[in-house]
């Protein structure tokens, strides 16, 4: 800016801006506040400001731009400025203030010797005519005219100058005389003389703040916007910060990632005045936004006491934020203090850092942070950390961030087993952003297998810790080849990864799974335990498969379930086949081993007590304790408990919610959808909906997630009246098992429920053709529930006695079984058919029973409808009320329509009943009337009920 000499108000020996004053960006309403001061100097009365402001903030620029608008309005400028460097040097700032009071009252016509300054005759003998000779060079400049005064950074003012200040504060109230101080917030007071005595009179304080986006946009260069936006809250609106980061802000660049070493070194220059903040400053720019005091102290490696001083002097100067975790004010400057540290230094206390915070419990995800910038340090105890936090960042969908952690465990030195074991992890993270690389590193792994066990484990685990789809595929790609590295072992070597192999293919596969009878004669005869007890699993999930004998799949099941030890106290990972259960928490096995045994209270207690493990699970998206959850609600579900199964359902789903996974992975839609089942049974439409529109059809094409949300979507459509889109639904539920080979009647029931839409629609032969599949495939299951509902769908597409003697074997068989919602079923069923035939006693003991199991299943729906058939019956039963011969109501509608002249047909037709329903009511009316047959009908019913028969 050009500038020029005003010999009327000169500054300080200086130059003084030409009009227009300089503008500040975004400091318009502190110079406005300043300026108001100007007509209560100019009217003769002393005024005064103090502008405070931290580190950078514009407090030198306002206070020049001030004095420049104050010569413009005609006082006389004088500015002095403290120095850190100069405030041990006695008289320093009123030197300069004398020599510009000198400078103002000299007559440049008539030039005279400087007269001696104040300064000199400062000690113990001059001093206060030193004092007296300062104030009268003020008063004699003031007199001439207004006068301004202006000292910057007065908190680094010598001793004797405050003094000089403090001495004319009461000595110029009567003078036109306006003085401005500028001083850094929180500083602490200098020696004996405060800040507001030097002020003169009662000053206005005005604390410079951060600037807004407009004013940081403007200075910066930039249109406003989140660009500007984000670089002043990098910088906190300072000024100063502002300015240093312009240069940095290149294109593509973060903000709150950018720092300038000058400014940390500036920063921690100024500390340096200040016992231990330097130690503090770099421990908070290592610890960053887990800067506690505990921590701050130990990594800055002094006494709390000394810690506690130096945070407080740091917190008022705004250098801290002045809160229980006292981080740096800005990123922006915890970045530049940063890159002022030389790198090893950086390296060491991150490493440093990072021990502090785990020995006190800091999450995972914090002390991996500071092992990522602990480069070129050797610390072996972080793998582990490094690898849970990759697990965790995957399941936050941070693949880029697991394979920093990971590439950063590769730089220990690692036994064989454990560079295997980060290098399939490292594998998985990179193949969601890099498939070809992630392949690359799948070879490497194979290529740094060490002993056959642990490359076994690695690679169960990685098949045990993916959800399916396109990470299945890479999971059963790394198996394969570490399979065929381990062969040469023999069968009993590599069985147990083949084993879960089979079964990462068999639930990822959208076409048939392949065939485990051919895939056992490979590796027969097995000698290994736990590969004979692997065999056993998988020749229980054979017979499911195929729906051969529910007994065989059963014993099959017990016989692995039998052989499962407790897990290790220490929670010590379970090795596959070793005596542990990982295949019953394989998501395709899981899931058709509680199919299999919801049936079974007995195994059903055995699996959960194998599945509640104190370990996380090997998948990250299933939270612990999540499998023992949904298997015992299955088994709730299963016996018709559906309030208590309900309960474990919604509280899963809460925790699945919690963690994103609800649509993604496997058990969070097997979890949701059983709910949707169970909430249909219980009459809870809404909700059942409202859970279904959050699932995605689409996603979730596994063979189970999608097969499950078809089915409960069909049994949802069906039972709230879109008949026809839910009879769909099941249709494709069975096409989809068909496809899949998957003949157990029992994985999901769908034949029963789509013959009930068939039946409601009219199509009476579709209904009869599901019920005569669903009662072959059952029976040859030979379980009781599933033969049960089979049964009781035949009894509904039968007619006569051969429907009433399907529903009489159903609920011999759903007595048998544990299934009482079944049960309730089929009882309601037969109360209905037996009140349609008259049976009106039979009925209302069968409804009775009915109604009563429905209620304590808690299924409001059916149990409105038993409760409805249960009165009707009752109301049969009453004879009707203009007949003498107690006929029911039924049997005199029968016997009118009879003497009529109608047949038994039509008159079957018209009822909706069979004609041997019609028959068997007929006979009852003969009987009550005492009439032989049809031809004495006609008078019978005119003497006794008044009927025209005409």
């Amino acid at each position: 800016m050009d500038t020029e000499v005003n010999p009327e108000n000169p500054v300080s020996g200086a130059s003084v801006p030409k009009r227009p004053a300089p503008r500040l960006p975004g400091r318009e309403p502190e110079l406005s506040r300043l300026t108001r001061l100007f007509p209560v100097a100019l009217g003769g009365t002393a005024a005064s400001a103090v502008l405070v402001g931290e580190f950078g903030m514009g407090k030198s620029a306002t206070l020049r731009t001030t004095a420049a608008l104050a010569a413009d309005a005609g006082f006389a400028v004088a500015i002095a400025t403290g120095s850190r460097l100069e405030s041990h040097l006695a008289g320093g700032v009123a030197r300069q203030l004398a020599d510009a009071l000198d400078d103002i009252t000299a007559d440049p016509a008539s030039p005279r010797p400087r007269s001696a300054h104040p300064t000199e005759l400062c000690g113990p003998a001059g001093e206060s005519e030193a004092l007296e000779r300062f104030f009268h060079l003020v008063r004699r400049a003031a007199e001439q005219g207004p006068l301004f005064l202006g000292i910057d950074n007065v908190h680094l003012s010598d001793a004797w100058s405050m003094r000089c200040l403090a001495y004319i504060r009461h000595r110029v109230l009567d003078l036109p005389v306006l003085i401005i101080l500028t001083a850094l917030i929180g500083h602490p007071p200098h020696r004996e003389v405060a800040l507001l005595e030097m002020a003169g009179c009662t000053p206005a304080t005005i604390t410079l703040n951060g600037l807004g986006d407009a004013a940081a946009a403007e200075i910066l260069g930039l249109a406003p916007g989140e660009l500007a936006s984000a670089c002043r809250e990098a910088t906190g609106g300072n000024p100063y910060l502002l300015h240093a980061l312009r240069p940095r802000l290149l294109p593509g660049a973060d903000p709150h990632a950018l720092g300038s070493s000058l400014i940390g070194q500036v920063l921690h220059t100024r500390m340096h005045e200040f016992p231990h903040a330097p130690a503090i400053l770099q421990a908070a720019a290592i610890l960053g936004q887990d800067a506690g005091f505990d921590l701050l102290a130990q990594l800055a490696g002094i006494n709390e006491l000394d810690a506690l001083q130096a945070i407080d002097t740091m917190v008022r100067l705004h250098v801290l934020d002045n809160s229980n975790q006292p981080t740096l004010s800005y990123p922006f400057v915890r970045n530049s203090v940063l890159k002022d540290m030389p790198q090893t230094t950086r390296a060491v206390s991150h490493a440093r850092a990072a021990k502090l915070l785990a020995e006190t419990g800091a999450p995972i995800e914090r002390v991996a942070a500071h092992l990522l910038d602990a480069t070129a340090v050797r610390i072996p105890w972080g793998v582990d950390v490094l690898r849970l936090g990759a697990r965790n960042a995957l399941f936050a969908g941070e693949a880029e961030l697991a394979s920093r952690y990971l590439r950063r465990a590769l730089d220990e030195r690692l036994s064989s087993g454990r560079r295997v074991a980060v290098l399939l992890q490292l594998a998985h993270a990179e193949f969601q952003l890099d498939p070809p690389a992630a392949a690359v590193r799948v070879r490497e792994a194979v290529d740094n297998i060490g002993r056959r066990e642990t490359a076994a484990f690695i690679a169960t685990a990685m098949l045990l810790s993916l959800c399916g789809g396109q990470d299945a595929r890479l999971a059963i790609s790394a198996a394969g080849q570490i399979a065929a590295r381990l062969d040469a072992g023999g069968p009993d070597a590599v069985w147990p990864l083949l084993c879960m192999t089979y079964l990462a293919e068999a639930g990822s596969r959208l076409g048939p799974p392949p065939e485990f009878r051919d895939f056992e004669e490979q590796w027969a005869p097995l000698t290994d335990p736990a590969a004979r007890r692997s065999r056993s699993a998988l020749l229980a999930l054979d017979a499911v498969r195929s729906g051969e004998s529910a007994q065989d799949a059963v014993t099959h099941f017990a016989d692995a379930l039998s052989h499962i030890s407790a897990p290790a106290e220490d929670g010590t990972p379970r090795r596959l086949g070793g005596g542990d259960g990982d295949l019953f928490e394989q998501h395709y096995f899981f899931t058709l081993a509680t199919a299999v045994l919801a049936d079974e209270p007995v195994h059903v207690d055995r699996l959960c007590r194998v599945l509640d493990v104190e370990r996380e699970p090997w998948d990250v998206h299933i939270p612990q304790g999540a499998l023992p959850t949904l298997a015992r609600g299955i088994a709730l579900q299963a016996s018709g408990d559906l309030q208590r199964a309900s309960v474990h359902f919604e509280s899963l789903l809460r925790r699945f919610d919690e963690r994103g996974a609800t649509t993604t992975c496997p058990v969070g839609v097997l979890c949701a959808a059983k709910l949707v089942e169970c909430w249909v049974d219980l009459g809870r439409f809404e909700a059942a909906t409202s859970l279904l529109d959050r699932m995605d059809f689409v996603a979730s094409q596994g063979l189970f997630t999608h097969t499950y949300l078809l089915y409960a979507r069909g049994r949802l459509r069906v039972a709230t009246g879109y008949t026809r889109f839910g009879f769909e639904d099941l249709l494709s539920c069975g096409r989809r098992l068909a496809h899949h080979g998957m003949r157990f009647p029992g994985f999901v029931p769908w034949r029963a429920h789509a013959a009930r839409a068939a039946l409601a629609l009219g199509q009476a032969d579709d209904a009869a053709r599901l019920a005569e599949e669903d009662l072959s495939a059952s029976t040859r299951w030979g379980a009781a529930r599933p033969l049960g509902m089979a049964l009781t769908t035949l009894g509904l597409v039968r007619e006569d006695d051969e429907s009433e003697r399907a529903l009489n074997k159903a609920i011999i068989a759903l007595r048998s079984s544990p299934a009482r919602l079944q049960l309730a079923t089929a009882l309601t069923e037969l109360g209905a058919l037996q009140s349609r035939h008259g049976q009106s006693e039979k009925a209302i003991e069968t409804l009775r029973e009915a109604v009563e199991l429905s209620e304590h299943c808690g299924a409001r729906p059916l149990a409105r409808r038993a409760a409805e058939e249960l009165r009707s019956s009752r109301r049969a039963l009453t004879p009707a009320k203009d007949n003498e011969h107690g006929l029911t109501r039924q049997e005199n509608r029968i016997a009118v329509m009879a003497a009529q002249g109608l047949t038994n047909r039509e008159i079957a037709t018209a009822l909706h009943l069979t004609r041997r329903t019609v028959e068997l009511h007929l006979s009852g009316a003969y009987r009550k009337l005492g009439i032989p047959g049809r031809a004495e009908l006609g008078g019978a019913l005119a003497k006794s009920q008044r009927v025209d028969t005409r």
